[in-house]
């Protein structure tokens, strides 16, 4: 028979999903793949039960239905302070990973170079080498997750096309600050490259941390785009709502993409989202607050148990040390493997983020319910007891 493509020996299955997958096999709490155990808003949930009835239940718009796109510009409009066209300026799609994959794909030609801050999300070098690209990793230092200008430069140097970046940072938990950021766009307008931003962590920041937006750094309009989703902002990770935000010249390009790619978003979905872009602005300063109570919940928790950790300025996740429980050459893999079964929390092995060689991080998350977060410490509690 022929030969199947070979980009597959390249990247193997997402670890995350797979970690998921034995969370479920073995009746564990998962704190792997990143989702809630709470409800999504009331709001969303009443409106999803009228619109089961009520309908849309044909195909949207390709772009997006015209009342969800002019209330997502005006929600991401007012975060971003600016005005956003909702014909020209942004596209819905199935999630954000849809989104990136579309602008990958919309900005770059095969054997291009996409500069990733290591750690990074699993995705962006599968996505990479799935549109013929090359990633190239530039590290980003711990515990404050630094980056240093010059290395960086010297990617850019190199011919980079773009720069993917996750900001606040799955999974170190890092916000760039707006002086980071203008150093980045900086290089990008010196270069000549374009900025692809992850942002679907944009309202959970901590402890004084803001999120900057990369378009509103001075010049960096015309060579962003910006990729989220309302799956994090209102706990509704299964619905699959993403979409891009970018200049027109750049939307054109990611629409024809998209268009060939799946077609459009679920029109009830997109109905019945839109209950939660006309949230009121206070909600997302009580979204950060929740998530700041379980990050003390878990963090807490971990710091009593003698867990070391990377405490988060956003996103919710920790990184941490679980080298002292490790038997000797045992590899993360087989270690959070093993953690699933024999302790029953989930969590995912730090290989899976990272360019540069480690082992013994592990990554959790802590977007669960308090009595869930409790249990799970519980159960971690005995790691130096079962582990060893």
């Amino acid at each position: 028979m022929q030969e199947l493509s070979r980009k597959n020996a390249l990247f193997t299955d997402s670890v995350i999903r797979r970690m998921t997958r034995l969370a479920i096999h073995n009746n564990a709490i998962n704190l792997s793949q990143g989702f809630p155990d709470f409800d999504p808003p009331k709001e969303i949930m009443d409106r999803l039960a009228k619109v089961a009835y009520e309908g849309p239940h044909q195909y949207p718009i390709t772009m997006g239905a015209k009342n969800f796109r002019k209330a997502l510009c005006r929600k991401c409009g007012h975060f971003m302070g600016r005005d956003l066209d909702p014909e020209t300026e942004v596209v819905v799609t199935i999630g954000s990973t849809e989104a990136m994959v579309d602008t990958i794909f919309a900005l770059t030609n095969p054997g291009d170079r996409i500069i990733v801050f290591s750690p990074f999300f699993e995705n962006y070098r599968a996505q990479s080498i799935l549109a013929s690209c090359e990633p190239v990793f530039v590290p980003l230092v711990p515990p404050s997750f630094t980056f240093d200008a010059n290395q960086l430069e010297e990617e850019f140097k190199k011919g980079a096309k773009a720069i993917l970046i996750c900001n606040p940072s799955n999974p170190s938990g890092k916000v760039f600050t707006r002086e980071e950021l203008t150093v980045i766009a900086g290089l990008c307008k010196k270069y000549d490259a374009y900025a692809i931003m992850d942002e679907v962590y944009e309202h959970i920041t901590y402890d004084g941390h803001d999120m900057v937006y990369m378009n509103s750094i001075p010049g960096m309009w015309e060579r962003t785009v910006s990729c989220s989703s309302l799956s994090k902002t209102y706990s509704i990770t299964g619905w699959r709502l993403g979409y891009a935000i970018a200049p027109k010249h750049l939307m054109d390009r990611i629409k024809q993409y998209h268009d060939f790619v799946t077609v459009g978003a679920p029109s009830p979905l997109m109905e019945a989202a839109m209950a939660g872009l006309e949230m009121y602005w206070d909600y997302y300063d009580e979204l950060a607050a929740h998530y700041a109570h379980m990050k003390k919940v878990f963090t807490g928790g971990l710091r009593e148990i003698g867990i070391p950790y990377s405490d988060p300025q956003g996103a919710y996740f920790v990184m941490a040390d679980v080298s002292p429980y490790m038997r000797k050459g045992q590899s993360d893999v087989d270690f959070c493997e093993k953690m699933v079964e024999k302790i029953g929390v989930a969590a995912v092995p730090g290989s899976s983020f990272f360019q540069e060689d480690v082992n013994g991080l592990i990554r959790l998350h802590f977007a669960k319910r308090d009595e869930t977060l409790i249990e799970a410490l519980e159960r971690l509690s005995e790691i130096g007891e079962k582990m060893k």
